[in-house]
């Protein structure tokens, strides 16, 4: 059947201008690192993908590893542009990133100016697509000095294969020094992509002032912190959650009684704010306008759509405020780890 976008689909999105750049992105964007691989139904996918549209989610966020296998979900995206959304494709924001493994022998990571380059022509090359509106460095590389990063973002753009681009995972000292590199070259950073959730904090500790200061954006992913912050975890482990699988990146030795006591407490709040506890997670990143967009994943359409509808409370009383960051505080104060995406 062929897709015909709705015509309604700006009316109930809000739209927040990227730093001090032209370019805007939806509060809410959609992220493929989950549930687009070539182990995952196409189907699915294209009904995630196509229903974002619809809902006003112009920005869909992709890596050269996202899959499994690596760079399976930029060919599943490719193949939904292709057969539903090629006539669309001025209206939307397009990103990728490279950083992390691709491909064996020493120019397949991190951040050289051989890996950058590959691995975007084959991100290009997957997705059917001449450019990407945002192309990210994924991860700082140890090794290989950031001037030749930083250089190799800008000749992207200036070869036309990036509109703009950003990184991911930076610390707030090293994006301080890639906006410095970046500007001297004439190719402005735009965002910056990080963790940020309610039982995550690390960029408030400098990274969010970094990025205000000059003018960069920044587009939270992981709000729902791997789910922690939605009903899944409320009564338990569920069989079929990422923790029950020993995820990398979610575990039951995640869940603790004290992270168990903060999200059900934290729901209480929501449940007062007609909202879900998903809802009240994303309303509170974007709370204060110093995060652009937060980026969601999703297995079902049912949660893209109740993602979504946190828009519709956005405002928070200094009473609410004040009653979460009670539930948040611990010992330790907020988290400065930088995970991994």
């Amino acid at each position: 059947m062929t897709y015909v976008a709705s015509e309604d689909r700006y009316e109930g999105m809000k739209y927040n201008r990227v730093g001090r750049s032209g370019l805007k992105l939806p509060a809410i964007s959609l992220g493929l690192w989950h549930n687009f691989g070539g182990v995952d139904a196409y189907e699915n996918g294209r009904n995630l993908i196509t229903r974002s549209f619809d809902l006003g989610i112009t920005h869909f966020d992709l890596a050269n590893n996202y899959g499994p296998p690596a760079g399976s979900a930029e060919e599943t995206f490719g193949k939904v542009l292709s057969r539903d959304l090629q006539d669309y494709r001025d209206e939307m924001v397009i990103s990728s990133k490279a950083g992390y493994y691709m491909w064996p022998g020493p120019y397949g990571d991190f951040g050289s100016r051989k890996y950058i380059v590959a691995s975007l022509d084959q991100s290009l090359k997957r997705m059917g697509l001449d450019y990407v509106d945002i192309f990210y460095h994924h991860r700082m590389d140890p090794e290989t000095p950031l001037e030749e990063t930083m250089a190799t973002l800008d000749h992207l753009v200036r070869s036309g294969k990036a509109l703009y681009v950003g990184v991911s995972n930076y610390s707030p000292e090293k994006t301080r020094e890639a906006i410095s590199i970046l500007k001297s070259l004439g190719t402005p950073l735009l965002i910056h992509q990080p963790n940020y959730s309610m039982l995550d904090r690390w960029v408030e500790n400098g990274l969010l002032d970094v990025l205000e200061e000059n003018g960069v954006g920044s587009i939270a992913f992981s709000p729902l912190a791997q789910g922690l912050l939605t009903n899944k975890y409320l009564n338990g482990i569920p069989g079929d959650s990422r923790a029950a699988s020993a995820s990398v990146f979610l575990n039951e030795g995640n869940i603790t009684p004290e992270v168990l006591r903060k999200i059900k407490a934290l729901n209480q709040v929501a449940q007062a704010r007609n909202q879900s506890l998903a809802q009240l997670a994303l309303s509170w990143v974007l709370r204060n306008g110093r995060v652009t967009s937060v980026l969601i994943g999703a297995s079902k359409v049912s949660q893209i759509e109740d993602n979504v509808a946190a828009l519709n409370n956005m405002e928070f009383s200094k009473e609410e405020l004040d009653r979460i960051e009670a539930i948040l505080k611990t010992e330790n104060g907020p988290s400065t780890g930088i995970e991994s995406l």
